[in-house]
């Protein structure tokens, strides 16, 4: 039985030593695509965090521009409403000028 045993692995040996050898092959001939894909990711990765970036600046600067117009401008609201009412009245008073 063990004469057997040793006959068997001496035939399944070169077959497993020939799969090792098939993978080794395959991975050694995508490498280079594998690196390639690496680098390019990469590439995308670091491109797409600088377009992140501008775009986090450019949210940050209309965030601003929006807490300027809430906190600044719209408690003025009323008195440019009142300016617009005074300014139509008097502009509904005075004669309007036609050219000749």
């Amino acid at each position: 039985m063990g004469a057997l045993l040793a006959l068997l692995a001496l035939l399944v040996v070169p077959f497993l030593l020939l799969g090792v050898a098939f993978k080794v092959l395959i991975t050694l001939i995508l490498l280079p695509f594998k690196i390639l894909g690496a680098v390019v990711k990469g590439l995308f990765g670091l491109v797409a965090g600088v377009f992140g970036l501008a775009a986090g600046g450019i949210g940050l600067v209309f965030g601003l521009l929006v807490m300027l117009l809430v906190l600044v401008l719209l408690p003025l609201a009323p008195f440019l409403l009142i300016g617009g009412i005074v300014w139509l009245a008097l502009k509904a008073g005075s004669p309007a000028v036609r050219p000749a």
